[in-house]
């Protein structure tokens, strides 16, 4: 407290008022004194509170506060006086905050008066003569006449009329109202706690709702907000009524709160008061809300000054009243949980259920075994929140746990992140995938995230000054991070064109998850956010034992991640060049798959009116521009030895398993091309090296077909000698058997092998079943014996699916010199057929397929195909003039297409 607030009596600051003369009433010039009075004091202890230090407000507020509630009170007491006097059948209760003790400058004066049945008239007179001279001197009060019976009949069905009544204190009247009021108040069938638990809790569920469920929203309500001075309260309103403990001492002695807990509600209520006082003195109204015409104007009154353009007053400000609502926010659900669990008869004699070696399930909450194991173990901390994860059917932490929880990071927080196991711990977890999403935002609600990741703690509770950004920046990497969650369900993800489809190929989703929590980890601390938070990544992903290659991806992702949305929203993407430009920053498919979904998902996360429809087609445009670069020859995958080696890691590990020797495995992997390993995941490749080891005939096809692959299809792989005409006879097999192409892969062993793999479903868009997996299997062994491969496939009709969309067909060619072969790039529509027909139009102009890349996005088709003559020469202009007229006219076939317009392009 400054000196001159230290110097302010606050008894002083009293009304002194003449002696009251019972039922005289109120003169209009006594009326107008009283007014000046009461002016007279609000601006007294308008001078008091600006006097108040900004580090040294707790006990001065409240204190303040205290005086401003006794000093209404004696107002109110003068009035009651001099219009009702002495009374024995009415009784003049404080309600509400006044009933607390709680007046801010232009808080409501909630009185209750209670009355016998039948009162006398003039008493009734009186009592309208009291509150319309509190209406005239300015105090605005708001009240209730009833009975007892009233009180308890309304009490009774309305529990927010019975908490009201909860904070009700006598002022004035009948003592023996008073009395009968304080035993209706304590009668056990008013309201059982049960019973009111349950209402009160459903009661704050539903403001939570009004309000988004966060307490993160850039224009937050003081009061009655998630985090606010209500939820406060409401910790104790339950004290008071289930367990007869209405003071936070109280809650502590009977272990409902730790000391360090009380202190802390006291602290953050200290703040949130000491902030909602100063607004209504600045909004000169009663104020709830935290609008941004007051934010700047109450940061300079409070001593908030500007430490840099990326770090303003307001910015700080609104940080600690942010940070207080937090505190609050967390506190009020701990206690509710520790209610709950108190008010369970069945939880003190619930027979544990051993979940780990470490954790159980008591009464469907989880709790430790042993007590002090997250003391011992500190990578416990990650490890519990994981288990939760795992087991849907835990409904929440046992209230000793989240002590237990409290206490670890009191003592142990700041060691966290130097811990090897913490950090193993919270590898294991990211790499759960989606599923780890949940657990990531249990983390930050105990606050062990933020302790975990001090940069991250850096920014709880921070805000960005704008009208863009509607969350703090934790709150706001919270929603990214639901989003990305999302991608991993279908149904969950429809209002993003690409995302589930992209998100179920990623090879580590945990990446993504990793670059969606630090993407804004260094917002406010001066400099480009981006690049500082570049260098945390690569710090955490070191810390974590990432390859250098998933750290570049992670870190690259961080610093580039609003690359994608400033390309898509402040650049023409039809030019070629900013498309090529942006492809090229991007490097890889593998990137930009990454990039596309961190962009939707930050988009997304920063306000929910933030995504529509067009910026859905812009970036998915964006994206399949890029794709189309890349995979035109632009891709430059980066980290190409490590990445090798990794997947070879992985595929030797799978195969050992299997008891595959690694003699045996060396030899096949011998003749794979490094291609293989940079194409194919793991799994696959495995997959692969298993058949051909145990193929019971070196020199015959081989066909594996798995029906449920990893990739959301049927996987084919056949391994058959690259003679002419192998791509046109395995995919006219396709043809036949009514089997639709989603994804192909080409590639040629050393030994000239052809080693394609193929992800294909059924004629009704479901994968394989054993008798269809049977009949191709026979099908396309019996077809790859014979020389040279028959090709010959019938005509379909087009799906009547595909009518509605139409991709104008793009023909180009580009001469790869390095690798002495002509590229063809084709895009168009798909259709039953297509890439058989295009097959077939090789084999028919006596073209050799040397690489293949096949994929369908939805109803467009990508293709790409390295060429070249019979001799295994590039093609010339002509050959590439006569190709092209060629695919025209198949394409055009009805079998295949319906009327579509060409663009043809030739690149040298």
């Amino acid at each position: 407290m400054s000196e001159a607030a230290a110097n302010f009596d606050f008894r002083l600051s009293l009304p002194r008022l003449p002696k009251s003369v019972p039922r005289s009433g109120v003169s209009e010039q006594a009326r107008l004194a009283l007014r000046q009075l009461l002016g007279d004091t609000d601006r007294r202890f308008a001078e008091a509170f600006a006097a108040i230090d900004r580090d040294r407000y707790d006990a001065a507020t409240s204190e303040l506060i205290r005086a401003r509630s006794r000093a209404v009170e004696r107002i109110v007491a003068h009035v009651w006086i001099a219009c009702v006097g002495e009374s024995e059948m009415l009784a003049l209760f404080a309600a509400g905050g006044f009933g607390r003790e709680e007046m801010f400058p232009y808080s409501d004066v909630d009185l209750l008066v209670l009355s016998v049945p039948k009162p006398e008239p003039a008493a009734l007179r009186a009592v309208e003569s009291f509150f319309t001279c509190l209406w005239d001197i300015g105090l605005k009060p708001g009240h209730a006449v009833r009975t007892l019976a009233e009180c308890r009949e309304l009490a009774g069905t309305d529990a927010v009329i019975y908490t009201s009544l909860l904070d009700a204190r006598l002022l004035l009247g009948s003592t023996s109202l008073a009395d009968e009021f304080a035993r209706l108040m304590h009668d056990e069938t008013l309201w059982p706690p049960a019973q009111y638990f349950a209402a009160k809790r459903a009661e704050e569920e539903q403001r939570r709702a009004k309000f988004n469920d966060t307490a993160y929203n850039l224009e937050p309500n003081l009061k009655d907000g998630p985090g606010g001075l209500r939820a406060l309260q409401l910790i104790l309103w339950f004290g008071k009524r289930l367990f007869d403990a209405p003071t936070l001492e109280a809650l502590v002695a009977r272990g409902m709160l730790s000391a360090d807990e009380a202190a802390a509600v006291e602290a953050a209520r200290a703040r949130l008061q000491h902030i909602r006082y100063a607004l209504h003195l600045a909004a000169g109204r009663p104020e709830e809300r935290l609008l941004f015409d007051y934010q700047r104007l109450l940061a300079e009154r409070l001593g908030y000054t500007d430490e840099h353009a990326r770090n303003l007053g307001v910015e700080q400000f609104m940080q600690s009243f942010f940070r207080a609502a937090i505190v609050v926010a967390r506190l009020n659900e701990q206690f509710l949980q520790r209610c709950e669990e108190a008010l369970d008869a069945d939880s003190a004699s619930a027979v544990p259920q051993r979940l780990s070696i470490d954790f159980v399930s008591l009464g469907g909450r989880l709790d430790c075994d042993p007590p002090d194991l997250l003391l011992r173990r500190p990578a416990a901390l990650i490890d519990l929140f994981r288990v939760w994860v795992e087991h849907p059917e835990i409904k929440g932490l046992r209230a000793d746990l989240v002590s237990r929880i409290n206490e670890a990071l009191t003592k142990i927080g700041r060691d966290l992140a130097f811990d090897d196991g913490v950090n193993a711990a919270f590898a294991r977890l990211l790499r759960k995938g989606a599923p780890a999403v949940d657990a990531l935002i249990r983390l930050n609600r105990y606050g062990v995230l933020a302790q975990y990741l001090p940069a991250f703690g850096k920014v709880v509770g921070r805000m960005q000054y704008d009208l863009f950004h509607v969350y703090t920046v934790d709150e706001h990497t919270m929603r990214v991070l639901r989003n990305v969650a999302r991608f991993a369900d279908a149904d969950k993800s429809r209002e993003f064109a690409l995302a589930h489809q992209l998100f179920e190929r990623l090879a580590k989703p945990e990446l993504l998850i990793l670059a969606a929590l630090f993407h804004d980890i260094a917002k406010g601390r001066g400099g480009d956010h981006s690049e500082l938070g570049e260098k945390d990544a690569r710090e955490f992903g070191a810390a974590l034992g990432l390859s250098a290659a998933d750290i570049d991806l992670v870190a690259w992702l961080v610093r580039w991640h609003l690359h994608m949305s400033v390309t898509a929203q402040r650049q023409d993407i039809n030019d070629p060049d900013v498309v090529h430009r942006f492809a090229a920053t991007v490097e890889d498919s593998e990137r930009l798959d990454y990039l596309y979904l961190l962009t939707c998902a930050d988009i997304a996360g920063t306000s929910a009116k933030l995504w529509n429809s067009w910026k859905d087609k812009l970036l998915a445009d964006l994206y399949t521009s890029a794709r189309y670069a890349l995979r035109g020859g632009l891709e430059r995958p980066p980290h190409v030895p490590e990445r090798v080696r990794e997947a070879q890691a992985q595929a030797y590990e799978a195969l050992a398993e299997l008891g595959l020797s690694a003699q045996s495995i060396g030899r096949i992997w011998s003749d794979f091309p490094e291609e293989t390993f940079l194409r194919f995941k793991p799994s696959l490749i495995a997959w692969q090296t298993a058949g051909i080891a145990n193929a019971s005939d070196a020199k015959a096809p081989l066909v594996l077909v798995d029906p449920q692959g990893p990739r959301g299809g049927s996987e084919v792989f056949v391994y058959a000698a690259d003679r002419d005409g192998l791509f046109a006879a395995v995919t006219a097999v396709f043809e036949r058997m009514r089997l639709s192409v989603l994804d192909a892969r080409i590639v040629t062993s050393k030994s000239g092998m052809g080693m394609d793999n193929f992800l294909v479903l059924d004629a009704n868009s479901r994968t394989l079943d054993s008798g269809t997996v049977q009949r191709l299997r026979s099908t396309l062994e019996e077809t790859l014996r014979q020389d040279p491969y028959p090709v010959s496939v019938g005509a379909q009709r087009p799906l009547s699916r595909l009518r509605h969309f139409h991709i104008p067909t793009r023909i180009e060619f580009r001469d790869d010199a390095q690798s002495a072969r002509t590229q063809l790039a084709l895009v168009c529509s798909d259709r039953p057929g297509l890439l058989a027909a295009v097959a077939q139009v090789f084999r028919a102009r006596k073209l050799r397929v040397h690489d293949a890349r096949i994929a369908t996005f939805g109803e467009r088709v990508e293709d790409f195909f390295q060429l070249t003559d019979e001799y295994n020469r590039m093609l010339d202009a002509d050959a590439c003039k006569v190709l092209r007229e060629a695919l025209i006219e198949r394409l055009a076939a009805p079998s295949v297409t319906n009327t579509q317009t060409v663009e043809t392009y030739v690149i040298s």
